[in-house]
């Protein structure tokens, strides 16, 4: 019972912090909203999701699979934490070459959080007595894999563009345009993956709290 509560306490830190990290970690580094707080929404926001991949941990800790899945989701977890200060300080320095190369690599870090989750809460589904919820979980994180794998050549070509603008004889003004335009599709995708992930997170925790109730009753 206390690996099972732990690990309903990570799944709920996981269903509220994905998209509230997410919403942060745009918010911080495109627009002044959190700038009065400095670096700590950020770091605050991708905190929780290292907590909660590690209350995780705490369920069938025997499981070797399972285990190597979630230490990876672990790693990327904490490199997103330690790279998140510098989306406040590119956002105050966008000129610094540093800055921005961290920035992005928290964008990559935040994919591949994603990316791990995904296959963790695969591994996750394989050891609950419930078929249909594996069925779920393999069409789920199929398309996930589909959906971030495209994801990442849009983020490709559109950082190709925007560092070689010169090379392809672009003007500055229509730059802008791509650069906008790009971000905001960017987004847009990634709110389907995200939410497919928090949709097997909600019927993973179901399924568990359901499996208590009846157990007791």
């Amino acid at each position: 019972m206390f690996s099972l509560a732990r690990l309903v306490r990570g799944l709920s830190a996981l269903f509220w912090g994905m998209p509230v990290a997410l919403v942060v970690c745009v918010q911080t580094a495109r627009t002044g909203f959190f700038e009065p707080f400095g670096i700590l929404p950020p770091m605050m926001a991708t905190a929780v999701l290292y907590y909660a991949v590690t209350q995780l941990g705490y369920f069938r800790q025997n499981e070797r699979l399972w285990r190597s899945a979630l230490d990876r989701t672990k790693t990327a977890a904490l490199i997103s934490l330690g790279l998140s200060p510098f989306l406040y300080w590119w956002r105050m320095m966008p000129s610094v070459t540093h800055y921005r190369i961290a920035t992005l690599m928290m964008v990559l870090s935040g994919f591949a959080f994603l990316l791990l989750l995904n296959h963790a809460l695969q591994r996750l589904v394989a050891m609950l007595p419930d078929e249909t919820l594996r069925i779920e979980a393999k069409l789920f994180t199929t398309l996930n894999m589909s959906l971030l794998t495209a994801l990442a050549l849009l983020a490709v070509g559109w950082a190709t563009i925007a560092y070689s603008y010169r090379a392809f004889l672009l003007p500055a003004q229509l730059l802008a345009t791509l650069s906008r335009a790009g971000i905001f599709l960017f987004l847009l995708l990634l709110l389907l993956p995200l939410a497919l992930t928090m949709t097997l997170i909600w019927r993973i925790k179901e399924l568990i709290l359901s499996s208590v109730f009846s157990a007791k009753s």
